[in-house]
């Protein structure tokens, strides 16, 4: 049986202008709380904010699951002009909905405009973010999907890979970028279109599925299908029986 109550107390709700000290979690809330002791979860309405030592959360409505009391967290879903920013697990994100899985590390951002930002990746979407924090693994679905760091910029309508933290800065390990009008990869020395685009570290090999396009070194080579070998610097293109390889080689002198 459901046990509902509303909580209205200033150590809950803040309402005062003292400031939150270490290990406090300052909640505010235009329509207040509502718990659910037995299911363990409540619900915060309209224009809420949440300061903790672990995140701070803006959102219009918020439901909070938790294990032993209130502050101890589980997991976080929002909604309404949604924004994430949380310095323990390096993570900050917008959009309209986002589901916080806070023991797996796991965050997912649905919407027009979401954005999510890891320690040295930014991701943006119309439709969805995830990103496993603890094994890396990542997706982006819907139009305008891309993915940003230092050594790359990825655009597509479908992207699916792995980072990994092994180094001081995170490198993409996994990579599938799908998009039936055309994908896109940049990296320091090349660029790549292609309806589907692979990447194995394992292998070295970056793979081009139909609608083919390489660009370096002043070379522009177009065809079916094509690997590039990041680690011996190479690269082939092959055709159909119905089109060619085209090679354009630009003069820069």
């Amino acid at each position: 049986m459901n046990i509902f109550f509303l909580i209205l107390i200033t150590c809950f709700l803040s309402i005062s202008a003292k400031a939150r000290e270490i290990g406090e979690t300052e909640i505010t809330t235009e329509d207040g709380i509502e718990v659910y002791q037995d299911e363990k979860y409540y619900l915060l309405k309209k224009n809420v904010v949440i300061n903790s030592d672990n995140f701070i959360l803006n959102a219009e409505n918020v439901k909070i699951n938790f294990k032993n009391n209130l502050h101890d967290i589980t997991e976080l879903n929002a909604k309404g002009n949604v924004k994430f920013n949380s310095s323990e697990f390096k993570i900050k994100g917008i959009g309209d909905n986002l589901r916080f899985e806070v023991e797996n590390e796991k965050i997912t951002i649905k919407g027009i405009d979401s954005k999510l930002q890891t320690e040295d990746i930014e991701m943006y979407s119309d439709g969805l973010i995830k990103v496993n924090n603890l094994n890396g693994e990542f997706s982006l679905k819907g139009k305008n999907s891309k993915l940003i760091n230092e050594n790359i910029f990825i655009r597509g309508e479908s992207i699916d890979g792995t980072f990994s933290n092994n180094k001081d800065k995170k490198e993409i390990t996994f990579l599938n970028v799908i998009d039936e009008k055309i994908s896109y990869v940049k990296n320091n020395d090349s660029e790549m279109y292609a309806n589907k685009i692979n990447f194995n570290n394992e292998t070295s090999l970056i793979e081009l599925i139909d609608n083919v396009t390489i660009i370096r070194n002043g070379e522009k080579v177009t065809g079916d299908y094509g690997t590039l070998d990041t680690k011996n610097n190479s690269y082939k293109i092959k055709s159909n029986n119905q089109t060619k390889v085209k090679v354009i080689i630009q003069n820069n002198e």
